[in-house]
């Protein structure tokens, strides 16, 4: 389901950019911004609840804490991305007038830092992917809430390449499971805990010795 929001994400990346700089009118990139925003916030909200009930039924007991942690970065950053474009879309058609936009963008930015150093141990390519929206949402801070417009033409041209390279590209090309936040071996993971369910319904026959075929009574 990640992926799915990742390829969203590119779309409103790239239609902001190219709003951003002039080639479309900024009012068709809100009504998208607003769109894609809730739905990633619908998607992210099922993702989570999909997910951990589908921990829950694999094994009786609550969710590793490691497994929680992952599926909690996976879903916050579905939520960060889907509040970003529901704000950005908002504050355009609202005419709201761009500053708390500019702070909001700043947190998130940190936020984005945050995930960064989350993700490395676990996958460095996702977390370098965080360092490059982080740059976009800071970019957004200096410009919206500092007042440094003169960083339009660099943010337009930065939203259109990241789109591609950050957001685009990767989505059908990386592992769903693992953007979900499912460890790399999840598969085998999944098995191992259909294996344990199963073996607590059914005892296992294979330790037990073959029982000898029935003899035949002579008449």
């Amino acid at each position: 389901m990640a992926y799915v929001c990742l390829l969203l994400s590119g779309a409103a990346l790239l239609i902001n950019g190219l709003a951003t700089l002039g080639a479309l009118p900024r009012r068709d990139a809100a009504v998208l911004s607003l769109v894609i925003g809730s739905l990633q916030l619908l998607l992210g909200s099922t993702h989570l609840a999909v997910t951990y009930l589908g921990n829950v039924r694999l094994d009786s007991t609550a969710p590793d804490a490691d497994g929680g942690v992952q599926l909690l970065l996976s879903a916050s950053g579905m939520f960060l991305f889907g509040l970003t474009y529901v704000y950005v879309g908002l504050d355009f058609l609202l005419g709201l007038g761009s500053r708390g936009l500019g702070w909001f963008c700043g947190m998130v930015g940190g936020c984005g830092l945050l995930l960064a150093a989350a993700w490395f141990p676990e996958d460095p390519l996702l977390a370098v992917l965080w360092l490059c929206w982080s740059y976009l949402w800071m970019l957004f801070f200096f410009s919206l809430a500092l007042d440094h417009s003169r960083l339009s033409p660099l943010i337009g041209w930065s939203l259109v390449l990241a789109s591609q390279a950050t957001a685009t590209v990767p989505g059908p090309s990386r592992d769903h499971r693992e953007l979900a936040g499912r460890p790399r071996n999840g598969w085998r993971n999944r098995g191992v805990h259909c294996g344990a369910a199963f073996a607590r319904r059914r005892p296992c026959q294979a330790g037990r010795p073959a029982e000898p075929p029935a003899r035949r009574r002579r008449p």
